[in-house]
């Protein structure tokens, strides 16, 4: 099954162009390749990407041939990701001063740090 599809039918994507768009973007990794919309997915895959917020990681547990109701969708895959962050967390990291212009490369790399992201892979 495709991968772009698989997404879209288990409702992780609210349409199917905007995960083939992801996929496209080479963000999304199937069993630790970069993976196209055309990625065929089975059973015990793994899926990785990143949300705005988190990182994502699901494993496919079962193949749907079209999309489905949200009770049915979840039983679809095992959701492995990180819990998401509480709006203090999301609060906390990168609030500046208004009109405290551009960060600095040292800022940067702290905000970074604090989100645990990475820049300029």
């Amino acid at each position: 099954m495709r991968a772009d599809v698989w997404l879209w039918a288990v409702r992780l994507f609210k349409s199917r162009s905007s995960s083939a768009a992801l996929l496209r973007s080479g963000r999304v990794r199937v069993n630790g390749t970069v993976a196209k919309p055309a990625t065929s997915v089975a059973v015990g895959d793994t899926i990785t990407w990143r949300d705005p917020l988190r990182d994502r990681k699901v494993v496919v547990v079962e193949l749907l041939p079209k999309r489905v109701g949200a009770p049915l969708a979840v039983k679809a895959y095992r959701d492995e990701s990180p819990p998401m962050p509480t709006r203090q967390e999301r609060e906390a990291v990168g609030v500046r001063d208004r009109g405290a212009g551009r960060p600095t490369k040292r800022e940067r790399r702290e905000i970074d740090r604090l989100r645990g992201t990475r820049r300029g892979r």
